[in-house]
């Protein structure tokens, strides 16, 4: 692991250890203050994701779409006070990237010389393909069996990347009607270079919950990477290009192991 990596890692344990420690100080003084959880549930989510690259030189962009689906595990270990304590880890298959927003000095479309009815302007988009595994600390507060619960969760996520594609019109050397404003361009034919990819993750939500059915949420959710997709050495051209995506999702969980507790509600 490189200084630079050491140090962001550090960073995201010094960002999310409150959270963590009041997720799981219940384990601790759960003899004199909470109530003893043991739930287990496994189900599947799948979810929209809207996603750029934070690109240093900058890189004029719009929001790339698309999909995101996989396997969810719920550990619940405790009720402290009103606050329902568990862990989340998810797999899931993740469509990410980047889109780019190609215009002149007076935010116009560009186009090429040769089209006269301004019918096709420059265009340029990339489409990859993430393992993305979060493991989250979640705080719940409601109904745990019959009813609503709203959560919030938060914590480090990594990511494998497995394959890419480009779409685009552009041609370099072929001329245009009016000049882009933005002549970074790099980007365009450079394949990932950093397999890897790690940040922190949060979400907020809701739950409804039905006994001898399971539970269904709803949640929406932001990613903010530390890693980049491309080398960020002096000698590269970018100094910067991480991932920031939004996630709006919907899971289904049942429950292989509950509690014993005719008090749980």
């Amino acid at each position: 692991m490189s200084f630079m990596m050491y140090k962001k890692v550090q960073k995201i344990v010094k960002c999310l250890l409150p959270f963590y420690l009041l997720t799981f100080l219940p384990f601790a003084v759960k003899a004199q203050v909470g109530d003893y959880r043991n739930d287990f549930a496994v189900g599947v989510s799948a979810g929209y994701m809207m996603s750029n690259v934070a690109f240093v030189p900058d890189v004029p962009q719009k929001m790339q779409t698309g999909l995101t689906a996989g396997l969810t595990l719920r550990y619940t270990c405790e009720k402290y006070f009103k606050s329902i304590c568990a862990i989340v880890a998810e797999v899931n298959v993740a469509q990410t990237g980047w889109k780019e927003d190609i215009l002149d000095v007076n935010n116009q479309p560009v186009y090429y010389a040769e089209d006269a009815d301004k019918s096709m302007p420059l265009s340029y988009q990339r489409k990859m393909t993430y393992i993305q595994v979060p493991l989250l600390a979640r705080l719940g507060w409601g109904r745990e069996r019959k009813g609503f619960q709203g959560f919030f969760q938060a914590g480090p996520q990594i990511g494998f990347f497995l394959d890419e594609s480009a779409s685009t019109n552009v041609v370099a050397g072929k001329p245009l009607a009016n000049d882009r404003a933005s002549q970074v361009v790099a980007q365009n034919s450079l394949a990932v270079e950093n397999k890897f990819d790690y940040g922190i993750a949060a979400g907020a939500g809701v739950e409804f919950s039905m006994r001898r059915v399971g539970h269904f949420m709803l949640e929406g959710r932001y990613y903010y990477g530390l890693g980049n997709i491309f080398k960020n050495s002096k000698s590269d051209y970018f100094g910067k290009s991480n991932f920031g995506q939004i996630v709006v999702k919907a899971s289904y969980l049942f429950d292989i192991v509950r509690t014993k507790n005719d008090k749980i509600k």
